[in-house]
């Protein structure tokens, strides 16, 4: 059975993202709402097994909120408030690991294992 998964590193303060908010949508309809662990990952995965199916998927990171409760400051309106991630799911049987590496400035992401 497939899983989703998902994580975020702080490349800022070289360090997982603990404590970002993140939520998950599938085919526009909210799914879950969770804050990621000491190490900036969710505490179990984010969908599986019959929940994991295919189709469109958003991820949202608080990313602005995040970097503020660390001391950060900011512009206002910061150059990233929320990173939303859109990505395809087509195979319910792999797992669609998405991270995310982020600054106030700038972020990326990849498929990852």
């Amino acid at each position: 059975m497939g899983k989703l998964t998902t994580h975020v590193l702080d490349t800022m303060n070289g360090c997982p993202a603990a404590g970002m908010a993140v939520r998950l949508y599938h085919e526009g309809r909210p799914v879950l709402s969770l804050q990621l662990n000491a190490d900036g990952r969710a505490e179990a995965a984010l969908l599986q097994g019959e929940a994991f199916a295919p189709g469109r998927y958003r991820l949202v990171f608080a990313v602005a909120d995040y970097f503020r409760a660390r001391g950060v400051q900011l512009p206002e309106p910061p150059f990233l408030d929320e990173v939303p991630l859109d990505f395809g799911i087509a195979d319910a049987d792999a797992h669609y690991h998405v991270p995310l590496l982020v600054s106030p400035w700038s972020y990326s992401t990849y498929r990852g294992s």
